[in-house]
C-alpha cells in the first residue's frame, strides 16, 4: 500500500513573495485584538475576579429558569446562570459579597436554603480578591518569563536575529488568542493561562524547526539569495509541519467536543493557538528575518558551515 501524500514530495509554494499581505493581516490581526481587549475586555473567570462559584445538578426536571427566580430576590448583587455540559447542570457564579469569609459562606447558605433539598452540589468555590489579584498578576508574569526564557534559549541556539523574529511571532500568537477570547466571550481562566503557555511552546517547537533548516541552508548555500533561501526552507520543513499539526487538531478537536465544558475553554485555546501558531511560524517568523540584517559572512551564521 502507498503512503498517503497530503503534500507534493517537494512542495514549492511562494510564501516570501506575499509576506506583505501576511503582515499587513498580522498588524490588523494584533490591533483588531488589543481593540477587543481594551474595549470590551476579557470575561475573566472566578480565578481572577473573585467571588462564589456553585455547580449543582438538578434531579427533578428544574431549568434554569425556575433557579434564576429562585435566586433573584436573595439581595446577593451579580448572580449569573449558565448550563454547564447537560441541560441539568448548572453553574452559578455570584459576585463576591462584602465582608470577611462568613459573608461568603452566608451567601452560599442562602442559595443552598433558596434552591431546597432536590439540588445536587457538585462543586463549591470562593475566591477573594487578594487571591484572585495574585492569580492575574502570577498568570501575566508566568506568560512575560516564558517569552524572555524562549528569547534567551532562540539568541544563544541561533544568532540574535533569530531571537527577535521568534519573539514577534510568540507576541503575536499571544495577543490573537488574547484577542479571540474577548471576541467570543469565553471565561478566560487559569485553565486559559496554562493554554497560552502551551500556545508559546508549541509555537516556538515548530520556529524552531524552520529556523534550523534555515541555518542548514544558510552553511550551504553562501550565495543564494536569501528570499529565496528561505523560501526553500519552509517548503522542506512544510510537510512535516502541517502533519504534526494536523494531528494535534485531530485530538484537540475530540478534546472540545467530547471533554466537557470543564476544559472547553483550555481546549479551544489550544485549538485556535496551534493554528495561529503554524501560520505565524511560516509567514511571520521566517519573512522577518529578510528585515533584520542576518550576516552571511565571517561571524554570521552561515560561517559555521567552514567548520563542519
Amino acid at each position: 500500500m502507498k503512503p498517503i501524500k497530503l503534500l507534493p514530495t517537494q512542495p514549492n509554494l511562494n510564501f516570501i513573495s506575499r509576506r506583505v499581505i501576511y503582515f499587513i493581516f498580522s498588524a490588523l490581526l494584533v490591533a483588531a485584538s488589543l481593540g477587543l481587549f481594551l474595549t470590551k475586555g476579557l470575561n475573566y473567570g472566578i480565578d481572577f475576579k473573585g467571588g462564589i462559584l456553585i455547580e449543582v445538578r438538578t434531579t427533578d426536571g428544574t431549568t434554569i429558569s425556575d433557579l434564576r427566580t429562585d435566586l433573584s430576590n436573595l439581595g446577593l448583587g451579580e448572580v449569573s446562570l449558565q448550563e454547564f455540559g447537560a441541560p441539568d447542570d448548572i453553574l452559578i457564579r455570584i459576585q463576591r459579597q462584602d465582608g470577611g469569609d462568613e459573608a461568603q459562606q452566608e451567601a452560599i447558605n442562602k442559595v443552598r436554603a433558596a434552591l431546597g433539598s432536590n439540588i445536587e452540589y457538585r462543586r463549591t468555590e470562593s475566591v477573594g480578591p487578594k487571591v484572585s489579584a495574585e492569580l492575574l498578576r502570577d498568570g501575566v508574569l508566568a506568560v512575560l518569563f516564558a517569552m524572555i526564557g524562549i528569547l534567551i534559549y532562540i539568541w544563544f541556539r541561533f544568532e540574535w536575529q533569530f531571537g527577535v523574529g521568534a519573539i514577534i511571532a510568540l507576541m503575536h500568537d499571544v495577543l490573537a488568542t488574547i484577542g479571540i477570547f474577548a471576541l467570543t466571550g469565553i471565561e478566560f481562566n487559569l485553565a486559559t493561562v496554562a493554554a497560552v503557555l502551551t500556545i508559546a511552546g508549541y509555537s516556538i517547537n515548530d520556529t524552531v524547526v524552520v529556523f534550523d533548516r534555515v541555518r542548514e541552508n544558510l552553511r550551504k548555500y553562501k550565495t543564494k539569495p536569501l528570499p529565496e533561501l528561505f523560501n526553500d526552507s519552509i517548503n522542506e520543513t512544510l510537510s512535516r509541519t502541517l502533519m504534526t499539526s494536523g494531528t494535534t487538531l485531530i485530538a484537540l478537536l475530540s478534546l472540545y467536543i467530547l471533554g466537557g465544558e470543564v476544559i472547553r475553554g483550555f481546549s479551544f485555546a489550544l485549538i485556535w493557538g496551534v493554528v495561529i501558531g503554524t501560520y505565524s511560524s511560516i509567514c511571520v517568523a521566517v519573512p522577518i528575518l529578510l528585515y533584520l540584517n542576518i550576516n552571511r559572512g565571517a561571524d554570521g551564521v552561515g560561517a559555521e558551515s567552514e567548520a563542519t
